[in-house]
């Protein structure tokens, strides 16, 4: 099999070009002395292939103007399916032969959203055909080729008895992602890679557009602060982040500026934009900036400059040069006084805010009830709001809460005072919020606890207040901080470890008992999610009667891989329950996974397995998974799935690297220090950011006089 990619800047190496983003041109592709029995794909249709004994020559029609990156070609043994759109547009899955039917999702996927782009950017596709393409060794996780969209297998192929809902999910996300760049990015393509946000921000914010319109049971919007807003939040609050629109002088920077920033924090803004400029507004913007640049290059003022016309706001440049020229964020210190808002902004640093940068934040609040949304520009450091019409409405003293940041649509955090803090975690406990605020509460409490603005002791105490939490995008982020928590204590506190331990299984067994292990007739989607989240966070944790039942579900499964005891869901907390019991004496688990993964052709099972082997207790044991991960039975692109998630496992993993220790950050700069290749530079430094915060983090646990009674007390309770 051959597959190109040219992404950022390696269309040189393969012909003579001006491969940068704003030489566009028209292509005529010709492939020469190809094997006649392969498939032979490039971004246009074929015009003519000649045929010569065994070998083939083919020659495709001429390409729209495109940028260098774009040009693709593929080659090898294929199965298809095909489908066309309303207007006639040729889809097609192309998958490993065997596997086609697997594609029948992701083609149901494209042929909805190219309808649904259609319609939202008043602009059809524009080329006659789209093929996408399942490579089972591909680096990325797909590429957006014009006509020709490559694809790891496992973001491509969903296998309806064996696939998961979650990654069911993940193909709709990755489909819908790789489509929205036929517009934003290959039909009106940024001028240079400073602008890069401009094609990956708008493909993963127009991702969610598609799901909704597609999948409304799957609440995407809810999702969309969990996997999007709160991964930005994370790597832009380190002082080693950089602004959306970076400075890139040379090849060698693209590669690092395909990061977090650009894909999650772009669309973010985008996010927050839409929410102050209202949808409509938004949509009529987009589609006269596709129309107004289709064919050609664009900047980010090209964009803001069409807003400032479609919605009257002449100042939208201002507001957002203030999130795309600078790095960072805000956080919002809020405290009430007198009936009065004291609103003060400064930017976020785990390593320690300072108040030196300003933006321009539009921001929302409630207080009580949901009705009485209240929109504003906050444009200097500090402002006062009186309130004493919204509380003079409320009789009930326990529905005086105030929320900022509704929804979570805005791109920063907030820090309350301890009354306001005390009146939202009643409203937590008593559902009086929105799932996703909910969801935003806990998200900046834990960061706040991170960069050492509340002890931990505040934090797990607050925490209870999710223990009757059944909301999947709610529980997502809880297990995720709870993991953090653990590592974290390990190194600061292990002495407290099983008293954590035993809080974090009674916060998730009300949810756990809501779920069961077994789907339900006619449950959700983001249920489903759920119980597969629950159970392998409880197996973690060590819990004992999950760990017996996985086991046994597991004994069922190698006996009947059919068997409906063991649902694609619940299988990697089935797989992690399996290594819990894995000894260095008894290896029998761990033989049977390695078993199913050499039986399995199915790339999301193989995953599965290689997340799991290295959670095992047992070092001798984390030590061969890890072997086996390099091994030439696992892709190089996978082995990264079997990183460490028990702390035995990370510190075989990186037993030189102490999670914690400043001494470690300097050793790893020196060891970089004449090695460090430029595309790695920014991800070494934030990786020693984060090394530095850990330590300063472990230092202020173990000065938390009160953590000790409060752990032991709330793991009793």
């Amino acid at each position: 099999m051959a597959v190109t990619q040219f992404e950022p800047a390696y269309a040189r190496q393969c012909f003579p070009c001006w491969d940068e983003p704003s030489f566009k041109a028209k292509f005529n592709i010709t492939l020469l002395d190809v094997p006649s029995e392969l498939v032979t794909l490039s971004n246009m249709p074929v015009d003519v292939e000649e045929l010569n004994g065994n070998l083939k020559t083919v020659y495709y029609q001429e390409s729209p103007v495109m940028s260098t990156y774009l040009v693709a070609v593929v080659i090898g043994l294929f199965d298809y399916i095909e489908d066309h759109t309303p207007d006639g547009i040729k889809v097609r899955v192309y998958s490993q032969v065997g596997k086609a039917n697997q594609g029948k999702f992701a083609l149901h996927v494209a042929l909805k959203t190219l309808g649904f782009y259609k319609d939202y950017f008043r602009m059809p596709y524009s080329l006659p055909k789209l093929d996408m393409v399942a490579i089972p060794d591909f680096a990325f996780g797909a590429m957006e080729n014009y006509g020709l969209v490559t694809y790891r297998e496992k973001d491509l192929l969903f296998d309806d008895q064996h696939s998961a809902a979650a990654n069911k999910q993940r193909v709709a996300t990755v489909v819908a992602h790789e489509l929205a760049h036929q517009w934003f990015g290959n039909l009106v393509t940024m001028e240079w890679w400073t602008d890069l946000w401009l094609n990956e921000g708008f493909a993963t914010w127009m991702s969610y557009m598609a799901k909704d319109k597609l999948f409304p049971e799957w609440k995407i919007w809810t999702q969309f602060f969990d996997h999007e807003s709160s991964e930005g939040l994370r790597l832009d609050g380190l002082a080693e982040s950089h602004p959306i629109e970076v400075e890139v002088n040379h090849a060698s920077d693209i590669d690092e500026i395909f990061d977090t920033i650009s894909y999650k924090k772009g669309a973010s803004i985008i996010q927050m934009l839409k929410g102050y400029v209202g949808g409509p507004h938004f949509q009529n913007s987009l589609a006269t900036y596709i129309k107004r640049h289709a064919w050609s290059n664009a900047r980010t003022n090209d964009l803001w400059a069409v807003l400032k016309e479609e919605c009257n706001e002449p100042t939208i440049d201002k507001i957002m040069n203030s999130w795309t020229k600078q790095e960072g964020y805000p956080v919002l210190s809020v405290k009430m006084k007198n009936q009065t808002l004291e609103i003060k902004q400064s930017r976020f640093l785990y390593a320690g805010s300072h108040d030196r940068c300003r933006w321009i934040i539009p921001i929302t609040y409630c207080c009580g009830d949901y009705d009485s949304l209240i929109s504003l520009l906050m444009e200097k450091k500090s402002e006062t709001y009186d309130i004493k019409d919204l509380l003079s409405n409320i009789t009930d003293p326990a529905r005086s809460w105030i929320k900022l940041n509704v929804e979570q649509i805005g791109f920063f955090r907030v820090k309350y005072d301890d009354g306001l803090a005390a009146k939202l975690r009643y409203a937590i406990e008593h559902k009086c919020l929105s799932v996703t605020d909910r969801l935003g509460i806990l998200d900046d409490s834990f960061a706040l606890c991170m960069a050492r603005e509340m002890s931990l002791t505040s934090l797990l105490t607050f925490m209870k207040a999710y223990r009757e939490e059944l909301e999947h995008t709610v529980l997502s982020n809880l297990i995720k901080i709870i993991g953090k928590i653990e590592r974290i204590v390990a190194d600061a506190r292990p002495e407290l470890m099983n008293y954590i331990k035993q809080f974090f299984i009674g916060l998730l067994l009300p949810a756990a008992a809501n779920f069961g292990w077994d789907p339900k007739q006619g449950e959700s989607h983001l249920d489903a999610m759920s119980r597969g989240d629950i159970f392998t966070a409880l197996a973690v944790l060590g819990h004992e009667e999950t760990i017996n039942e996985a086991n046994s579900r597991f004994n069922a499964f190698l006996n009947d891989r059919n068997t409906p005891l063991l649902h694609p869901d619940i299988r990697k907390a089935a797989y992690v329950a399996v290594m819990q019991k894995v000894t260095s004496s008894n290896k029998a688990g761990l033989e049977s996974l390695l078993k199913v993964y050499r039986e399995t052709d199915l790339s999301q099972e193989k995953t599965r397995i290689l997340g799991s082997l290295a959670s095992c207790p047992d070092e001798s044991v984390v030590y061969e998974a890890l072997n086996f991960a390099l091994s030439s039975e696992v892709r190089k692109q996978d082995a990264v799935f079997a990183l460490a998630v028990s702390k035995e496992g990370r510190e075989v993993a990186w037993k030189w690297l102490k999670f914690a220790s400043s001494d470690k950050m300097k050793e790893i700069g020196k060891f970089f220090g004449n090695k460090t290749q430029a595309s790695m530079v920014r991800t070494l430094k934030q990786s020693m950011e984060q090394i530095y915060i850990n330590s300063k983090w472990v230092k202020t646990i173990r000065n938390d006089k009160d953590l000790a009674e409060a752990v032991k007390k709330l793991a009793n309770k």
